[in-house]
């Protein structure tokens, strides 16, 4: 019985041992990352006259080991740091590492300050949160702010004299010679417009100009088919020359008839666009037939029977002869007779 007491009480006595130990471990573990962040805040002058600048140097060191990241918040700077003391300028946050020390660095951040109000000013500490820190604090500062000192015992005395200085008139050209430049421009600028108007915009007698006929676009068209057929260029075994002539006529028909981009466009393109052009069946399917033939001929080498040529020139005097307007018509006999 006593010797079961005993191994239990040693029991509890190594587990109360390692309980404390590893709580130390972790008070010393903190401690030691708690010492390894330091922040400072230093002047590089602790005494100034009213309204002097003075540079405020705030900086917080730290390590970063094995890779862990650790978060740095600064204190938020306000306009002043206490009534009597104003921040004129704040400067940006550098982050430098220990060129000695890769997982050591350091931040800092310069401010301006200064103070209208005479007298011994303590600036308070600046509070930084690092990691897992409850917080880390400068040592506060005391300034010191001066008056500037007037000796009482000197009499007033009175304001100098102006200096006496010659005034030449090549100081007056210096003085105003942007004047001098814009009035030597607007002196060129009115001289040109002068001349041209003198001299490039005089009135003239308008020109009488005297506009020949338009020529019907079925008229051109019917000479250039004309000539076609007296080159014959098919007879001679010129095929794709013929139909590449005569594809070429009918789509300059069609854009001075109908105002369809012909000589753009495809086959395809072309009949589709007659789509809401009123013209009758018979000229729709002789154009057809004659732009296929030609697109054959030109692209897949087609070699067409002697009568397959000649309708194709039959059918093209009869599509335009089916789709020619009578205005043009009459306007061409008008002409004949004139």
């Amino acid at each position: 019985m006593f010797v079961k007491m005993k191994t239990k009480t040693t029991y509890y006595s190594i587990s109360t041992s390692m309980m404390l130990g590893i709580l130390l471990l972790l008070v010393f573990t903190k401690t030691a990352s708690a010492q390894q962040t330091k922040a400072l805040a230093s002047l590089d002058s602790s005494e100034i006259i009213i309204g002097q600048q003075v540079k405020l140097k705030l900086s917080i060191q730290y390590r970063v080991d094995n890779g862990k990241q650790i978060r740095i918040i600064w204190p938020q700077i306000e306009d002043t740091l206490r009534k009597e003391i104003e921040v004129v300028n704040k400067g940006k946050i550098d982050t430098i590492i220990d060129k000695n020390d890769p997982y050591l660095f350091t931040q800092s951040r310069i401010l301006t300050i200064t103070s209208f109000d005479s007298g011994y000013w303590a600036i308070p500490p600046f509070k930084f949160l690092a990691g897992d820190t409850n917080g880390i604090f400068t040592d506060p500062l005391l300034m010191q702010v001066s008056s500037i000192e007037v000796d009482t015992t000197q009499t007033i005395k009175d304001i100098k004299a102006p200096f006496e200085d010659t005034y030449t008139w090549l100081d007056w050209l210096k003085d105003n010679m942007n004047v001098i430049w814009i009035a030597l421009g607007a002196l060129i600028v009115l001289i040109i417009l002068i001349y041209i108007f003198k001299y490039i915009l005089k009135v003239k007698p308008p020109m009488v100009i005297v506009e020949a006929p338009m020529i019907p676009a079925h008229i051109i068209a019917f000479e250039k088919l004309e000539k076609l057929k007296s080159e014959n260029l098919w007879q001679e075994g010129k095929l794709k020359l013929y139909h590449s002539k005569l594809t070429d006529i009918i789509r300059e028909y069609i854009e001075n008839r109908f105002k369809i981009q012909a000589q753009e466009q495809t086959t395809e393109e072309i009949l589709f666009g007659f789509r809401n052009i009123s013209i009758d069946e018979e000229s729709r399917t002789k154009l057809k037939q004659t732009l296929i033939l030609a697109d054959l001929v030109k692209f897949a080498k087609e070699q067409p029977l002697p009568n397959e040529n000649e309708r194709s020139l039959a059918f093209s005097y009869d599509f335009i002869n089916g789709t020619k307007r009578e205005e043009d018509e009459e306007n061409n006999k008008k002409i004949s007779r004139d």
